[in-house]
């Protein structure tokens, strides 16, 4: 195991590729490429996921002072959270990119919104991470946003790291919290820390692995490192600090835990057979340096991934990535669009002329950049692992691969079907370019869905998982391109795309019972229910019409072109 330093930290395994005492500019590829530790942290909304974000950027060293979510006159904001949106209302709507170094680590921590309206970005965001930390509210244990995010990262097999926050409140108890997490995700648990006192008597943990008692003392918002007195639980300063019944319980709950409870196997959290757990407290960075340094010494590096039926190892020597996430204005200085893009094998240096494999283009990538929130920086070079920023791609999507091997095809990035619908109209004939031309930057971006009516008529109907991703669609096109809109709810809940094999004639004469034929931005044909209960009668009710979930599980077919409408 790693030695613990007296600080709280730990050194890497002597067994890891990369060297505390050699310079990055001397590293071999494979080095570079074993250092790199690419995660996003997931959870239900105000579980602590964005604090916890803002206190590993602390304790990386990325971060002088840590902002609060809900930030007071006399704390900053969140490095994270840097929408004005997500500043007035306190949540994330948009997936960053945080890249620091900690511990000769190369760290790019995704920063993705909790809430279930943004679940597609998040589920994007998790196609370009190694690993995912999962917080979870010491009260409320695993909450419905958090099982079906963990849903996703079990398809595709991503190693889950557990922190339990909130221990300085009232809470459950941590063997109920262990069996929990057990039997709702079916994932063995390996208890690393163990929480000293409980609610507002929580003061600190105790590391199974290292046999170490960490006794935190609070600092005033919890905007800089939390002083700590470690030790073993027989050590003077330990046992000064610790009450006599807190000891007690402790060596007791210890020595339980070491008899009853499973082995920790590093080789099982790679293979995301089993969890190690933290307890801590976010807001008041108790516990928070020892899940970063639990993380980053059991954490994978780079994985190969799957092209079609190939499989691109990091270690391949032409440079390959993929588009994982759109977003124009991050900046109000650069006003540009900016393409995330996950490195997946060899080298990317500046200037470098790649394919862009689904249209057989060949471009320069000549304005790469670094991200740190809404802050970059120009990169000359990065490895498999690394979240780089590339403007001037325009005529990109999410999903579309960029290689020095043309034949390189990463798989898509599934879609999500949407749930809520809303008609967007332009409230202002004088600003019609500038709505059009920020609508169609956002579906770009894929904020929303777009249909139009397939019986015709120029209002957009956007479609979405949640309704606040209309917001987002408002707030955008009226700040950043100055539009007036005006948002109506439609009464439609349920998508249904149409085989391509059946005509838009099928249709006539059919009682479609509130339902909607529509064009998907793609000119596919699709229906839009009120509900389930009339998506279900209607395919009953004609067999010969088959409909599909989601547009991926269409027939390979080609669709009706628009002149065949």
């Amino acid at each position: 195991m790693p030695d613990r330093l007296e600080d709280g930290g730990s050194n890497p395994p002597t067994s890891t590729i990369f060297l505390l005492f050699k310079s990055t500019a001397q590293m071999t590829p494979d080095q570079e490429i074993a250092r790199r530790r690419t995660f996003a942290i997931i959870s239900h909304p105000d579980a602590g996921k964005t604090t916890l974000t803002e206190k590993f950027l602390l304790y990386g060293g990325a971060l002088n002072l840590a902002g609060a979510v809900k930030s007071r006159k006399n704390q900053q904001a969140t490095t994270s959270d840097f929408m004005e949106l997500e500043k007035q209302r306190g949540i994330s709507v948009s997936s960053t990119v945080l890249r620091f170094d900690y511990r000769q680590c190369a760290v790019n921590l995704l920063d993705t919104p909790g809430h279930r309206d943004f679940s597609e970005d998040t589920y994007r965001v998790l196609t370009a991470v190694d690993a995912a930390v999962m917080v979870l509210d010491a009260a409320k244990g695993i909450e419905a946003q958090t099982l079906k995010l963990f849903q996703v990262c079990r398809r595709r097999g991503i190693p889950i790291f557990t922190f339990v926050n909130k221990c300085d409140r009232p809470g459950k108890n941590p063997v109920e919290l262990l069996d929990e997490i057990e039997k709702t995700l079916d994932l063995q648990v390996f208890p690393v820390t163990w929480p000293i006192g409980e609610g507002t008597d929580f003061h600190g943990v105790y590391d199974r692995l290292h046999q170490r008692a960490h006794w935190f003392e609070r600092v005033s918002g919890g905007a800089t490192q939390a002083p700590v007195t470690s030790g073993g639980l027989d050590d003077p300063a330990i046992r000064e600090k610790v009450p006599a019944d807190d000891h007690a319980r402790l060596a007791a709950d210890i020595e339980l835990l070491d008899m009853a409870g499973a082995a920790f196997s590093p080789a099982d959290v790679l293979a995301a057979k089993q969890t190690p757990v933290y307890f801590g407290s976010a807001m008041h960075n108790f516990g928070v340096q020892l899940l970063l340094d639990g993380f980053l010494d059991y954490a994978p590096a780079p994985a190969p991934r799957m092209a079609g039926t190939r499989e691109i190892a990091p270690t391949d020597a032409p440079f390959s990535a993929f588009i994982f996430k759109i977003q124009a204005n991050m900046d109000p200085k650069h006003r540009d669009r900016l393409a995330f893009l996950r490195v997946c094998s060899g080298k990317f240096s500046r200037d470098m002329q790649v394919a862009h494999c689904q249209s057989g283009k060949k471009i320069r990538l000549s304005f790469s950049h670094q991200l740190f929130g809404q802050e970059r920086e120009t990169v000359n070079e990065a490895w498999p692992g690394d979240v780089l920023g590339v403007t001037g791609l325009p005529d990109f999507g999410i999903g579309d691969t960029l290689s020095e091997d043309p034949d390189i095809v990463f798989d898509a990035i599934p879609p999500f079907a949407p749930e809520c619908f809303a008609l967007l109209h332009n409230t202002d004939t004088g600003s019609f370019k500038r709505f059009r031309s920020g609508l169609e930057q956002l579906l770009q971006e894929k904020v929303v869905q777009r249909f139009m009516p397939a019986d015709g008529g120029s209002i957009p109907l956007l479609a979405a998982v949640g309704p606040l991703q209309f917001d987002v669609v408002a707030y955008r096109l009226q700040t950043e391109y100055n539009a007036s809109v005006r948002l109506e709810t439609a009464p439609w809940t349920v998508a249904r795309w149409v085989s391509p094999a059946v005509p838009r004639e099928a249709f006539d004469g059919l009682f479609l019972g509130g339902a909607k034929l529509v064009y998907d931005a793609r000119e596919r044909l699709a229906v839009l229910f009120q509900n389930d209960w009339n998506a279900n009668y209607f395919a009953r009710e004609n067999p010969t019409i088959p409909l599909f979930k989601t547009p991926d599980l269409l027939p390979d077919l080609s669709p009706s072109s628009p002149s065949q409408r």
